[in-house]
């Protein structure tokens, strides 16, 4: 009985994290929650009517819950607080002027940031930067194969994801409050707001 309470609790607690907190969908075609009783005009609703939504859905609950099985022992546990917050940033598209675009784009980055963050995708790194030739300004950046493009990029004891942007040469990334732009070897980084812009190369 024990094994089954178990089972019965981990069931639930996935329910809660992927959608409007009903029961796992049956339907293989269907998002990874069930659309019984989802509010008409919802962003649940919009998932579950839309077959490339409702596919993303799937593929971010097994993204989660491979990631959740790396993050088994994380202390303290922040994952599952992140997708509660993710699951309101998603729902909040209802303000945006094209839902559909905003939906997509949360479950696309989503995806990208636990693939990096869990390091469930082949990545490039770690490569180290010298920068401004001070020893203080040095970076560490590892590049996943993630869609879109991510990095995740070191600073002493700061840590930056950032996401791929389009460019007309070279690679781009946009993290919250930093940037990294790496054309012909040279990369110019800013890192936190309002800095300065730093120019980087490659350490050997």
């Amino acid at each position: 009985m024990p094994a089954r309470r178990n089972s019965v609790r981990c069931f639930l607690v996935t329910a809660v994290l992927f959608g409007s907190g009903a029961a796992l969908a049956a339907d293989p075609s269907g998002p990874s929650f069930s659309c019984a009783g989802v509010g008409p005009g919802s962003i649940e609703q919009m998932v579950c009517t839309d077959p490339a939504l409702s596919a993303l859905d799937r593929k971010l609950a097994g993204v989660y819950g491979a990631a959740a099985a790396k993050a088994v022992n994380e202390r303290p546990p922040v994952l599952k607080a992140e997708q509660r917050g993710w699951i309101k940033g998603r729902n909040d598209c209802w303000k945006a002027d094209d839902r559909r675009a905003c939906v997509e784009e949360q479950y696309r980055l989503r995806i990208a940031e636990l693939q990096a963050k869990h390091r469930l995708v082949p990545a490039i790194g770690p490569v180290r930067f010298a920068c401004d030739g001070k020893a203080a300004n040095a970076l560490t950046a590892s590049f996943f194969e993630t869609d879109p493009p991510t990095m995740i990029a070191e600073r002493g004891d700061e840590v930056s994801l950032m996401v791929g942007q389009p460019a007309a040469s070279g690679a781009r990334y946009q993290g919250r409050n930093e940037s990294f732009w790496e054309h012909q070897g040279e990369a110019r980084v800013t890192w936190g707001y309002g800095a300065s812009e730093m120019t980087c190369r490659k350490a050997p």
